[in-house]
């Protein structure tokens, strides 16, 4: 008979920094951003050392996952300031949250979309000119009458 002793107390303990880093994947000047943003929440140990609850890990990886999607910081921040007490997300809070970022989600991919349309367009436009780009310079007037230089004026000696 196998005989595993559990320490609870070891289990329930805070994770310092470095821990809490390399489980989550992050660096710890990440997570101490985190922390200065309000994003996560830590304490300090009798030595002055930061610690973080281990509910901290489900808050970086909403975090990371958030920012995966392209949200900004104060964005993750209103939604994390949605939850209650500033509890870790539950599945039903990510459902929720998660399902409010699709207009953005598909606002992105439709800007995504057309870019790649307009790359495509502009690989044979012949211009070479990355100032004069509709990429760079969408409200150009003159690419209406044609890829090429239009305005080009060559003086010639009287």
């Amino acid at each position: 008979m196998l005989e595993v002793q559990v320490d609870l107390k070891s289990s329930a303990a805070p994770l310092t920094i470095g821990q809490l880093a390399r489980r989550a994947g992050v660096a710890t000047s990440a997570l101490r951003f985190y922390e200065a943003e309000g994003l996560i929440a830590g304490s300090r140990s009798a030595g002055g050392h930061r610690q973080y609850p281990r509910h901290a890990l489900r808050r970086v990886a909403f975090i990371r996952a958030a920012q995966a999607v392209g949200l900004t910081l104060p964005q993750i921040r209103a939604a994390l300031a949605t939850l209650p007490d500033g509890r870790t997300p539950t599945k039903a809070d990510w459902a929720r949250l998660s399902a409010s970022w699709a207009p953005l989600l598909d606002a992105r991919i439709a800007a995504l979309q057309q870019l790649r349309e307009r790359l495509t367009g502009c690989i044979g436009c012949g211009c070479l000119s990355l100032k004069a780009c509709s990429l760079y310079n969408p409200q150009d007037r003159v690419a209406g009458q044609g890829a090429g230089a239009r305005l080009l004026r060559i003086e010639t000696p009287s």
